[in-house]
């Protein structure tokens, strides 16, 4: 009986049998060209794309996943407040570097907020329950259980900035330590002496190779590190507010200013113009992460640009690699793998 028109026997959805009748050949063969195989002639590849275009047949991907203990689902998991994630450009850069890297995969994007415990027990439970292949962990702080959790479960996961030197899961970050001595650098090589720095969270490992960045570069030009010029942030603006507001209190003659973020030095710029001083004349002014805060900002940010989208494109990677070759039970782990991509210095009129 002749099938059209996009339904099967019955009128319902055309079946993979109704593609291979239609086609000549047998089941396998249509599943083999339906995934890619490259074990097929060109000629029943062409026969069989033919009839799968004349049935309407679409391919039951969920059935699919299940045949293959899949789910066709990955986690992209940010252990923060909801009004975090949509306030700073870090985490939507980000996103959409995931995003566009799984636009050619059948794989679905599912972005879970784990900012306080009872969101972490109800995705303990939900990561337990094995409802995705894979697991993206973003804005991770030292002494979070959601890693070792993840490890645990045996589920493949990648880390966007490793928790510490000796970080178990596979994780993909930017150079934080070369990005800040660039930026202290470039200070000195304005003739500023007094730089103060602001950090970001300091249970957070880029922000802590931030520190010694600035440092280091403090160093090597023969400066001593003053306590006082170093304050913690938490890379919000109004972190970025109150340490300013401490570093004028303590040091009113700093002469620049390296903050952890460029949402920070927004902050921080606001307390410097509200207590006389000009950007750059009396304080520079450098940022963290050129986004567009630093574009738009009076006078336009010096920042450290960190390859954000870059760095979703590298993790999502690294994550399908993970779930293709996931090991049996009982297997030894795979070596995991860093990769910490280049920042650059974009030189701008605060400094």
């Amino acid at each position: 009986m002749a099938v059209n028109g996009g339904r099967g026997r019955g009128g319902g959805r055309p079946t993979l049998e109704e593609v291979a009748a239609r086609a000549g050949v047998g089941r396998g063969t249509v599943s083999r060209v339906i995934n890619g195989s490259p074990r097929v002639s060109d000629a029943t590849r062409a026969a069989v794309q033919a009839a799968v275009a004349e049935l309407g047949y679409v391919p039951n991907t969920a059935a699919r996943a299940l045949a293959a203990n899949r789910t066709d689902a990955i986690a992209l998991v940010v252990p923060e407040p909801e009004t975090r994630f949509f306030a700073e450009p870090y985490f939507s850069d980000m996103l959409r570097g995931v995003g566009a890297e799984l636009t050619d995969t059948e794989m679905q994007l599912l972005l879970i907020f784990a900012g306080g415990d009872r969101e972490r027990r109800r995705l303990a439970q939900y990561l337990a329950a094995h409802r995705v292949d894979g697991v993206l962990l973003v804005s991770v702080h030292a002494d979070d259980p959601l890693p070792d959790l993840v490890a645990q479960l045996e589920i493949p996961a990648v880390i966007s900035g490793p928790r510490s030197a000796a970080e178990a899961l596979t994780s993909v970050d930017s150079d934080n330590y070369g990005g800040a001595r660039s930026a202290v650098e470039h200070l000195l090589s304005r003739g500023r002496r007094r730089i103060a720095h602001i950090t970001g969270h300091m249970d957070v490992y880029g922000a802590q190779r931030r520190v010694d960045g600035y440092r280091d570069a403090l160093g090597d030009a023969g400066l001593g590190v003053d306590e006082h010029l170093v304050e913690q942030g938490d890379f919000t603006e109004e972190g970025g507010r109150r340490a300013m507001t401490r570093l004028l209190e303590r040091a009113p003659g700093l002469d620049a200013v390296f903050a952890g973020s460029d949402v920070t030095a927004a902050g921080a710029r606001q307390v410097l113009r509200a207590s006389g001083r000009r950007i750059p004349e009396d304080v520079a002014l450098v940022g963290y992460d050129d986004s567009a805060i630093a574009r738009h900002m009076d006078p336009p940010l010096t920042s450290v640009r960190q390859p954000i989208e870059e760095m979703g494109r590298a993790m999502i990677d690294l994550l399908l690699t993970e779930i293709a070759g996931r090991r049996p039970a009982g297997a030894a782990a795979p070596e995991r793998r860093h990769a910490v991509l280049p920042t650059e210095l974009v030189v701008r009129t605060s400094s």
